[in-house]
């Protein structure tokens, strides 16, 4: 089968396309013809060599596919079956660890999806919604998992609440379409007004330029009756906190989410504890959190936003594009002839 492997020195011009051996399930493994990835910003850092890997580690932590293959021992998959895989393969439900989420992460700690074929656990995967196609459902177990545990699962979002997004990347884009399914007024954030205007066409109730209203925050909390938001989907990290802390109401809740802007920064305890904010940190979720979400996605008419789709061996040019910055929602990878 083919396969990509980061060679050493990681980087862009070392993402080479090789023959390697395809996998056979054991007896609680199945075995998926892989027809999707997509690409995150963790992704990125590993292709890149900012997270170091071992040299010819297969990257991408995303997949969707058809089950080709199952061990004696499955019953949760049958051959035919439509899945998708889980950023945490070993974190199945509960409270987090480190021991299950860090140990073993695709294209990370562990090998990852970018391959014709992969092989894992059944408990590794899950299905996907019934109405979406194999690049849709690819873009759910990263972007789509984190927008839904920031909003449901810690946030516990109601109807008549206000979020709060930051740009256009896939986990806002998806953060905005599930909170405008569920009710919620929407306030988007972007640099480019061509993109907020995209960002209204899929529901933004409001649209704050950042760079011609450095204050985005404080004009963020004047559109709210409440005196500012419910929740904030933090994806830029803490050199965008401050502002996010200021667009909140009294109780209200930051998903602190991003390190776009870097691994650490100064924060503005004073505004935090005045306002008894609830910041969340939150790296994608468990496998019981994915099946949830692909039942709630499966009663909301929402479909993921892909910005353009690249075939495998064309992985580095899809990892430039992300690098531009000039896409809106997900960058794909497609497996099919």
């Amino acid at each position: 089968m083919k396969a990509i492997r980061i060679q050493s020195p990681a980087g862009l011009d070392n993402l080479e396309l090789v023959d390697t051996d395809t996998p056979s399930p054991g007896p609680n493994d199945i075995l998926v013809r892989a027809a999707a990835s997509s690409l995150n910003f963790h992704d990125y850092l590993v292709v890149s060599g900012a997270t170091p890997v071992p040299d010819g580690r297969i990257p991408m932590s995303d997949v969707s596919g058809e089950v080709t293959a199952v061990g004696d021992a499955v019953t949760a998959f049958a051959v035919g079956d439509r899945v998708m895989g889980t950023f945490f393969p070993r974190w199945l439900g509960g409270e987090p660890s480190l021991a299950k989420c860090w140990s073993h992460i695709p294209g990370d700690t562990a090998e990852g999806y970018a391959s014709e074929y992969v092989c894992g656990p059944e408990t590794a995967f899950t299905a996907i919604p019934e109405r979406y196609s194999f690049e849709e459902a690819a873009t759910l177990p990263c972007a789509g998992l984190t927008a839904w545990r920031a909003l449901f699962v810690e946030g516990q979002l109601q109807p008549g609440e206000t979020v709060l997004v930051q740009g256009s990347g896939g986990v806002s884009v998806f953060a905005l379409q599930m909170a405008k399914a569920a009710g919620a007024t929407v306030i988007a954030t972007s640099s480019s007004d061509e993109k907020l205007e995209r960002l209204r066409a899929l529901g933004a109730d409001h649209c704050i330029n950042y760079r011609a209203t450095p204050e985005w925050g404080k004009a963020a909390a004047a559109l709210c009756p409440r005196g500012g938001v419910d929740h904030v989907v933090e994806v830029g990290g803490g050199a965008t906190l401050g502002q996010s802390i200021e667009a909140c109401r009294t109780g209200g809740h930051v998903a602190f989410i991003g390190v776009l802007t870097g691994m650490s920064a100064e924060v503005p305890t004073g505004g935090l504890v005045i306002k008894q904010i609830r910041l969340h940190g939150i790296t994608v979720g468990s496998r019981e959190q994915q099946e949830a979400m692909v039942r709630g996605l499966d009663t909301m008419d929402i479909r993921p936003v892909i910005d353009s789709r690249f075939p495998l061996a064309d992985i580095a040019d899809a990892f430039r594009h992300q690098e531009s910055q000039k896409h809106f929602g997900k960058i794909c990878l497609s497996y099919g002839d």
